[in-house]
């Protein structure tokens, strides 16, 4: 007997790309979202799984409300080893919540990985197609400066971390363009629900 599970989707986009928005439309179409930045929120909030883990490797930056993410990003910011380290503590621990999260749903026919470093973490090996967000440029730099705090050196080094736009776009197997009108975007969003929720697009798995 042939067994099948959900045809797993890998969504993700540098910054100010407008992926969490591209997100929330898949959300709206009733697919199944597992949101990568959420889940690491949670695992590191108040009385979050993680924060002993975290303490002991940066002393001082969690407490009662969980990790201080101003504290911890200074702790890292600029350092490659201690990034790694935290890296080494925070992406076991969302794997495992995925994992869990592709069980639980494992009757719907689709369900979107929303992983901003898919390609950097390695995670494309974990998802049967990827959808990468963009937008031109200069739409993305608008959009990210825009936000509070953020200055042009910040972003600089972001994007640094980031693997560039056009290597992202030529990975990709499905392209989301945001620099569009929201309603474009969203139409592009169902079209590709229904073209990966057809009789034949979810991977089969054999069983007995």
């Amino acid at each position: 007997m042939t067994t099948r599970r959900p045809f797993v989707l890998g969504l993700t986009g540098s910054i100010g790309m407008g992926k969490s928005t591209v997100a929330a439309m898949f959300a709206e179409a009733g697919v199944p979202v597992f949101d990568a930045d959420a889940e690491v929120r949670r695992l590191q909030g108040p009385g979050g799984v993680l924060l002993p883990k975290i303490e002991a490797a940066f002393p001082g930056t969690t407490g009662a409300a969980g990790v201080d993410r101003q504290l911890l990003g200074a702790a890292v910011f600029g350092d490659d080893a201690a990034l790694a380290r935290l890296e080494g503590i925070v992406h076991p621990a969302v794997r495992a919540s995925r994992a869990a999260f592709l069980e639980a749903h494992g009757a719907d026919p689709l369900v979107v990985f929303d992983i901003p470093l898919l390609f950097e973490t390695g995670g494309v090996t974990d998802v049967d197609a990827v959808a990468v967000v963009s937008a031109p440029a200069d739409v993305q730099r608008a959009r990210v400066l825009a936000r509070p705090g953020m200055t042009p050196e910040k972003l600089a080094a972001i994007l640094a971390r980031q693997m560039p736009d056009a290597d992202k776009r030529a990975r990709a197997d499905h392209l989301i363009d945001t620099g569009t009108s929201h309603e474009e975007t969203r139409a592009a969003v169902r079209a590709l629900v229904e073209k990966l929720t057809g009789p034949l697009a979810s991977p089969p798995l054999a069983g007995a």
